[in-house]
């Protein structure tokens, strides 16, 4: 499809249009801190409204606001990523409970 090297359609065509992006703000405004850092114990800026379980097209689960969390950046393309190729989410909580759901303490 194009130049796109993933062969994926435009963020448009996905859903990352005009909507998304008003919707994006609205959200990121009404939840501004990054929930994996404050699991950390740390407060940093949200920047990316991140889809909890990947939408893949299916537009009802892209919209379902329920499935929305707000990242910032280096946990969207880190740690996000991580957890979704199948690895575990380092770390744990202020409270020593680790971050990782599957973990088998938690």
């Amino acid at each position: 499809m194009g130049n796109n090297p993933d062969n994926r359609a435009s963020a448009a065509k996905r859903g990352y249009g005009k909507r998304w992006q008003k919707a994006r703000e609205q959200f990121l405004a009404e939840n501004p801190l990054c929930v994996f850092c404050q699991a950390h114990g740390m407060v940093r800026a949200a920047t990316v409204v991140d889809h909890k379980i990947p939408h893949k097209g299916d537009m009802k689960l892209f919209w379902r606001r329920s499935n929305w969390q707000a990242l910032c950046k280096p946990c969207h393309d880190i740690d996000k990523q991580r957890l979704e190729r199948g690895g575990a989410l380092p770390g744990c909580t202020a409270d020593g409970i680790p971050l990782d759901p599957s973990h088998h303490w938690s």
